[in-house]
């Protein structure tokens, strides 16, 4: 799946620099923009489940918490 990105805003200078970087490189400005992002994320690992959920913790600890059998029975009731 491909898709496309409009990135706004961008100074000048930034974009002046990134002409050069891809002229350098041999490539366009657009494929310059694309092996930047593929480089940037390459090493990003997506987080599993049980870390999301220990920092979810880490957030949450010192909130009360209803346990959810009560949260059921409740929204039984309700019905």
């Amino acid at each position: 799946m491909t898709g496309n990105l409009h990135v706004r805003n961008l100074e000048d200078d930034l974009i002046a620099r990134l002409k050069r970087r891809a002229a350098r490189h041999g490539r366009s400005t657009e494929a310059e923009h694309r092996e930047i992002l593929r480089q940037a994320l390459a090493g990003d690992v997506e987080p599993s489940f049980d870390t999301l959920a220990a920092e979810l913790r880490k957030l949450t600890g010192r909130r009360k918490q209803t346990p959810s059998e009560l949260l059921l029975r409740e929204g039984r009731k309700e019905r």
